[in-house]
């Protein structure tokens, strides 16, 4: 299936909204969700029985040419067969009239693009994980959504209500007016709506597409180095000197003793049990709501700080500086996992990297993965064969500079803004300074405790106690140091 492109000048871009919908549209709105996984669980079990049939008919001894045919697994042929198959089926004969046809095509989409998926995964043809055949959708775990394309889909002139395909007109918990103010000065045009329950609540998504205005950021001919930690959320150098920390909110921190009481009263309450069949009792699913509630505010209140970090930075310097971390390496560490994934570095990259692009055309500089910004010395250049995790503060042997580890890291990012001239916008490719000579394993961050290959009787090998810790390594100085902006 083609998608669309934007004319020239124009950006697709979603803007969310909050719903309030009474008792009957919550129940539309559910019903909608749910036709979308009957259809999603049918187009799998109508692809996936041609499989199973070649499958038996292989071990049968059937010659290949006279094998059941392979059933195509496009968008289109999968509404022709649904349209055949909805009228006499006895799983959506009797009520599949009650809900708009973009429930059913957005479950037939999904699985259309789960097979493309699968096939491409197989076949080499998609980066990352490979994936697994798709599977059914289970009631109680599938997320509801719906998308919809055509029919009746407007933000109405009051800035208070959105009309929506067979589910009418459906109250809206927040002003739409950032979307309204463009669909009313012809600078932005819907091109679909999707609805979706999330964190308790239902929630309108228009990907609409939107005249590309860049706005003009405070200080282009400034870069800035973001050093993300854990203690630390971020701490920010410009290409001028100037450094600025950012706190770590802690959010979900400040909420466990919260989340500690009220898991604590969901278990002294009778819960479900798939095994004997046992439903929830009222209490627990109160005790249940109660608790969701906390994680809800967490995750919005992490969400809401992250996007201003993120805005204002996009939105002052003209070059932003990140590192590319392993967070999923990170959060195999089971001291930091949780802080780590209460921090999102994962997400401020993301972030930054479609605010930078779309709203303000900044450059964005992705420093590669072993680039060693905490054992470089912002004053000399030098490189630290070693600097363990626990030493906190940076001493050059070279030119005697003390200073904290993490400024010393996000000094040495901003001025690598200018070394990287062009190419990918990853540091180390086009434009970067020749590689100079360094000490072993200074291209590389030093684990935090070296581990052992062997264990003792005393306890389990990998750990390496304080006093046990080598000496680091004498600094070697590079050839061509890095300078600021």
């Amino acid at each position: 299936m083609k998608k669309s492109r934007p004319q020239p000048g124009f950006v697709v871009q979603a803007f969310r909204f909050a719903l309030d919908p009474n008792a009957a549209q919550e129940h539309a709105l559910r019903s909608h969700c749910g036709a979308a996984r009957a259809a999603y669980n049918w187009a799998v079990g109508w692809v996936s029985a041609s499989w199973w049939q070649r499958r038996a008919e292989e071990t049968y001894g059937v010659c290949e040419e006279a094998l059941t045919e392979w059933r195509p697994w496009s968008l289109a042929s999968l509404r022709k067969a649904f349209n055949e198959t909805k009228h006499t089926d006895p799983r959506f004969a009797a009520w599949w009239e009650e809900n708009s046809k973009e429930a059913y095509s957005t479950g037939l989409a999904n699985a259309s693009a789960a097979f493309d998926n699968y096939a491409k995964s197989k076949n080499g043809k998609r980066r990352g994980k490979r994936m697994g055949a798709p599977r059914f959708k289970v009631k109680r775990k599938a997320r509801l959504a719906c998308r919809f394309t055509t029919g009746t889909i407007r933000v109405d002139a009051d800035g208070r209500h959105v009309t929506l395909p067979r589910l009418g007109t459906l109250r809206t918990h927040e002003p739409t007016s950032c979307l309204l103010a463009r669909l009313q000065a012809g600078t932005a045009r819907i091109l679909s709506a999707t609805v979706r329950h999330e964190r308790g609540r239902w929630f309108v998504s228009f990907q609409a597409e939107v005249k590309g205005d860049l706005e003009r950021v405070a200080r282009p001919d400034v870069a800035v180095g973001i050093d993300l930690g854990v203690k630390t959320l971020a701490v920010m150098a410009d290409s001028t000197g100037e450094i600025r920390t950012v706190a770590n909110p802690g959010h979900y921190d400040a909420a466990r003793r919260q989340l500690r009481r009220a898991s604590r009263t969901v278990s002294r309450r009778q819960g479900p049990d798939r095994r004997t069949g046992r439903k929830p009792s009222k209490r627990w699913e109160k005790a249940n709501a109660a608790r969701n509630k906390v994680h809800h505010r967490v995750a919005n209140l992490r969400e809401d700080a992250l996007h201003k970090l993120t805005k204002s930075v996009a939105a002052e310097y003209g070059a932003v500086v990140v590192e590319d971390l392993n967070v999923a390496g990170m959060l195999r560490n089971r001291r930091l996992a949780r802080r780590i994934a209460d921090a999102g570095f994962g997400e401020i990259r993301r972030q930054l990297d479609y605010k930078t692009r779309r709203r303000h055309a900044t450059r964005l500089v992705v420093a590669g993965r072993w680039y060693p910004s905490s054992k470089t010395c912002s004053g000399c250049g030098a490189v630290k064969a070693k600097l363990p995790l626990h030493v906190r503060t940076y001493e050059c042997d070279a030119c005697g500079l003390v200073i904290d580890r993490d400024d010393n890291a996000a000094l040495n990012l901003a001025a690598l803004a200018a070394a990287c001239m062009t190419g990918t916008g990853v540091a180390g490719d086009q434009g970067t300074p020749k590689r100079v000579s360094k000490p072993r394993g200074a291209d590389q961050k030093t684990r935090a405790t070296r581990p052992r290959r062997k264990a003792d009787a005393e306890r389990a090998g990998g750990a390496t106690l304080p006093h046990q810790r080598q000496t680091e390594a004498r600094d070697r100085t590079q050839a061509e140091a890095l300078t600021l902006w």
